[in-house]
């Protein structure tokens, strides 16, 4: 519900602060007292169009601050939270807007910054306002279906479920089919490569084995070729070997003549033993440094052949192997898309009629409930004083969708043989927001805004029309807000709080405020609006019977 406004520089208001409580309440003044005033600041607070107009003369800015008590499974809080906003748990949400005189609004919602657009979306689905041209609310065909579904108490979760479930296999189904498309055009190219890469059958890491090979037995051939010659240069008959022996036994038959030969002869010994040491390392050399020509040939070949496909695909020469299974797998995905469609499709048939008589089923109650609606609301007419006209829920098909295929509209006509057509056909302003009540009443089990605002709903009518409407709103107000703006003393009478709107002239220029009434002063205003500028005693009676019935 709307706890506070609080008005700032708004056209004839300076400053106003006005509290709120449930039930029903009215506001009523003098013609021209500013009671448009206040449906434009609260406008203005909910997300209307920012107009500089409605700056007051002399000032930079006007602001406009609404205070709204809402239940903690408020859909407008769900919306909040979509937004990243968070008001305080169990505090009022205060909404905010401002507008400057030379152009330009802000709007903000639990101190935070917010877009206008936030603004419309929580407005209209916490406070509900009903005039002539007011183009939300029933007013609005796309909100009618769920009106009605509210209405008769129907649940399309089964048909929004049913309808999830065709979505996702279609999905499923074109996501497949786009694979098993693709997937055709790669079909041959597939096929060469996965056969090429199969053929060589590389093995993950094994192009690092055939390099370390390789580098080893090339290193061999180099080292090897220093080798060549050794064994002549050493051993055989005029090898250093032999020689060295030889030496040796010259000096063995005079060492024992001299002490420098005996040394000399030890060092030819140690030199045959270290010669001899050597020629055996040597060889062991040689048959190590050994290998295969042909061996080299072969790594070098199947070396060079994985390097040069790894290239060709792209990938390094160990990602070889699992490129050729990912190609192998993409081929047997191909063969079994064909049957993966052919089970998907049959799935999406059964959703499809799954949903259809979901839908068909939702549609059928949908026609029950409206005939109730019809006839509720044909009952409110009468009394409404809108006896030639008539009401009636039109269908219309449909875009399947989470809400079944059917279009829902109100319509009207206004008088006998007239064909029917939107509620916004009816060109009387007073007309219109009779109609608007007669219709919230009828729907009123089927839940509302919180708030419910009509502007002058008792235009040109008195008398028991205008008691009639006043005991509507009344049984509104029983289980939500209602404010009305009324020149009926019928409808004041029954309000549980009465605000008086006046407006005043100083050397300052002129002011409108507002102030709730006493009962006292409650009997004096439904006299005034009775008999008019000169109140008389018969009006003040009358008044007091108005409001002692009520």
């Amino acid at each position: 519900m709307l706890r506070q406004l609080v008005i700032n520089n708004v056209v004839l208001v300076e400053r106003l602060e006005l509290e709120f409580e449930p039930g029903l309440g009215v506001l009523t003044g003098e013609t021209g007292a500013g009671k448009s005033i206040l449906l434009d600041a609260l406008g203005l607070a909910l997300g209307a169009r920012a107009d500089t107009g409605l700056v007051r003369a002399g000032q930079d800015m006007a602001s406009v601050t609404a205070e709204l008590d809402l239940a903690d499974d408020h859909p407008v809080l769900g919306l909040l939270r979509e937004q990243g906003i968070a008001p305080d748990p169990g505090e009022p949400l205060i909404v905010r807007r401002t507008v400057k005189s030379d152009g330009g609004s802000r709007a903000f919602v639990a101190g935070s910054a917010a877009p206008a657009s936030l603004l419309r979306d929580l407005g209209a689905l916490a406070v509900e306002i009903h005039g002539q041209h007011d183009d939300r609310g029933l007013l609005n065909p796309k909100g009618h279906r769920a009106l009605l579904d509210a209405f008769g108490r129907l649940d399309p979760s089964a048909v929004a479920a049913a309808w999830s479930d065709v979505t996702r296999i279609e999905a499923e189904l074109g996501e497949a089919r786009a694979a098993v498309a693709a997937a055709e055009r790669d079909r041959e190219y597939l096929e060469h490569a996965s056969a090429e890469i199969e053929k060589l059958a590389p093995e993950e890491g094994e192009e690092t084995t055939l390099a370390e090979e390789r580098a080893t037995m090339q290193a061999g051939a180099k080292a090897g070729e220093s080798l060549t010659g050794l064994d002549e240069l050493l051993g055989g008959s005029d090898g250093a070997l032999a020689q060295l022996r030889q030496a040796a036994r010259r000096i063995e038959r005079g060492a024992a003549d001299h002490p420098l030969l005996g040394e000399a002869l030890a060092s030819l010994d140690r030199a045959v033993i270290e010669a001899s040491e050597a020629e055996e390392r040597i060889a062991r050399a040689a048959d190590a440094l050994a290998f295969d020509p042909a061996r080299l040939d072969q790594v070098e070949a199947r070396l060079f052949d994985i390097r040069a496909l790894a290239r060709k695909h792209r990938v390094e020469p160990d990602a070889l192997a699992a490129l050729g299974a990912q190609m192998r797998e993409q081929l047997a995905a191909i063969e079994a898309g064909g049957d993966h469609i052919a089970e998907l499709d049959l799935a999406l048939v059964a959703a499809r009629e799954v949903y259809s008589a979901e839908a068909a089923e939702l549609s059928a109650a949908r026609r029950e409930a409206a005939a109730k609606l019809d006839a509720s609301v044909a009952g409110e007419l009468a009394p409404l004083k809108l006896d030639a006209a008539r009401f009636r829920t039109s269908f219309a098909a449909a875009e399947p969708g989470p809400s079944g295929t059917d279009r829902v509209d109100f319509e009207v006509s206004t008088n006998p043989g007239a064909p029917f057509g939107p509620l916004t056909r009816i060109a009387s302003g007073g007309e219109l927001s009779r109609f608007i009540l007669a219709l919230k009443v009828a729907l009123a089990e089927a839940g509302t805004a919180g708030t419910m605002i009509f502007d002058e709903v008792d235009r040109g009518v008195g008398g028991a029309v205008a008691s009639a409407i006043g005991d509507r709103l009344w049984r509104l107000a029983q289980s939500s807000q209602v404010l009305v703006v009324t020149h009926s003393p019928q409808v004041a009478a029954r309000a549980a709080h009465h605000y008086r709107i006046e407006k005043s002239h100083g050397s300052d220029g002129t002011r409108t405020s507002v102030r709730k009434l006493s009962d006292a002063e409650r009997r004096e205003e439904i006299a005034r609006m009775l008999s008019g500028a000169s109140i008389t005693e018969e009006a003040r009676a009358q008044a007091s019977r108005l409001l002692d019935a009520a």
